[in-house]
């Protein structure tokens, strides 16, 4: 497998994109293995790798997300947020938190959540008097959030692969989402008042009302999806349409969408869906390299001759995961390893459940972890600082996601006592 890696790291270095880099990478594996005949099954194993029913919650999901963001949901999650907390010392610092966390249960995705709330919170943070660099990390780290609050794209995506229950994963991303949210708020309170952030005045009662009504109809969407899961009146992927449905709705009840502003959310989710599927079907290809060439059962030998301690290898898997996280998204990082991942579930023996939202965790957390996690970088981008600024603030931030990781790979009852309790 040692030309296999060569190749797929040279092309990433090059600059190639990673779906590329992947099936580019398997592909020459094969003809230098004297298996070049099985590349003529490729085009099947990546039409395969994309041929299922529920991988349409993903288009579906992130159209959802796309139609409340250009309706101006985003406007509303943050002026609700201030409502609520802003009027404390340095309030917009949590205000940007619970953004985050509301912000999750609409996009599903970390990127888009940093991009999307970075160029409103960011210079506001700044004009409160908060470093930049500090704002731009506590975007940065918040965001994690995204893939782990439901409705998550990432959570479906492995649920997809493994067999486990899209819906459970959903319910087992809450508490992790919420002790990301309680430890960042704890940080960012106690940073406040090391600093002397200022304090702002406190919004009206009308106003928080109104702010609260204005945003109601957003925030309900992730119970909306959950509750109709569980009452079984949808599936997961149905639920992905009644969620777009729903967007819809809201946003010309509200005057905030127009039929201009509706193909363009139907343009940009067409490109990221595109991409996000072009990614999984060429880490399709590697997954047949990596199954045809057993490496799952190799390295689960290799791991067994270090330690054959269930946690060691948990222990393992989290560093590997994590670094992982540094480098590329975490789709990508769950196609190109399941098989691998699967191996380890077994010998760990952990709940399906609890082992999925460990891995989610890991390959989101890694995205915000220096020196290189992608996160860092929009952040950088956005507040106009040195990333390597951003990165010195980024890791006590970083080190609460830790913890929170910790806490659910060592205690299942934290992350299946609401899957558990609901299904």
């Amino acid at each position: 497998m040692g030309s296999f890696f060569l190749v797929f790291a040279g092309l990433l270095a090059s600059g190639i994109p990673i779906a590329l880099a992947l099936g580019i990478g398997g592909t020459v594996y094969l003809y230098l293995s004297g298996n070049g005949m099985m590349a003529l099954l490729l085009p099947q194993r990546m039409i395969a790798g994309i041929d299922q029913f529920v991988l349409l919650t993903i288009p579906l999901f992130l159209l959802a997300g796309t139609l409340m963001n250009v309706g101006g949901v985003t406007d509303r999650i943050v002026n609700f947020a201030r409502a609520m907390v802003g009027h404390r010392r340095g309030g917009m610092s949590s205000v940007s938190i619970l953004s985050s966390g509301f912000f999750a249960g609409i996009s599903g995705s970390a990127t888009a959540e940093a991009s999307a709330l970075g160029t409103i919170l960011i210079p506001t943070m700044s004009k409160q008097g908060m470093p930049p660099a500090y704002a731009a990390a506590l975007i940065a780290v918040s965001s994690v959030m995204g893939p782990i609050i439901p409705p998550s794209i990432t959570m479906i995506i492995y649920g997809v692969l493994s067999g486990a229950s899209i819906g459970q994963l959903f319910l087992a991303g809450v508490v992790p989402g919420i002790g990301i949210a309680v430890g960042l708020l704890t940080y960012a309170s106690w940073r406040a008042r090391r600093d002397g952030f200022p304090v702002t005045d406190k919004m009206t009662l009308a106003d928080r009302l109104t702010a609260t009504r204005r945003t109601f109809p957003a925030l309900v969407l992730p119970l909306i999806i959950l509750v109709g899961i569980k009452a079984g009146i949808f599936t997961p992927t149905e639920a992905a349409a009644v969620a777009v449905a729903y967007a819809l709705v809201i946003g010309f009840i509200y005057k905030d969408l127009t039929v201009e502003r509706v193909w363009n959310a139907l343009i940009a989710t067409a490109l990221v869906s595109a991409s996000i599927l072009f990614i999984t079907s060429m880490a399709s290809i590697v997954s047949f390299v990596f199954t045809l060439e057993q490496v799952p059962t190799l390295i689960a030998e290799a791991m067994l001759q270090i330690t054959e301690n269930p946690w060691l290898i948990l222990l393992f898997l989290n560093i590997f995961l994590l670094m992982l996280g540094m480098f590329l998204e975490p789709i990508s990082i769950l196609i190109l390893t399941m098989p691998i991942l699967l191996k380890m579930q077994a010998l760990i023996g952990m709940d399906p459940v609890q082992f999925g939202t460990v891995v989610v965790l890991n390959v989101v957390i890694g995205m915000a972890t220096p020196p290189v996690g992608i996160l860092l970088f929009i952040a950088s981008a956005i507040s106009g600082e040195p990333v390597t600024r951003v990165i010195r603030e980024a890791l006590p931030l970083v080190g609460i996601c830790l913890a929170v990781l910790a806490l659910i790979a060592l205690v299942p009852q934290l992350t299946l006592f609401i899957p558990r309790a609901v299904f």
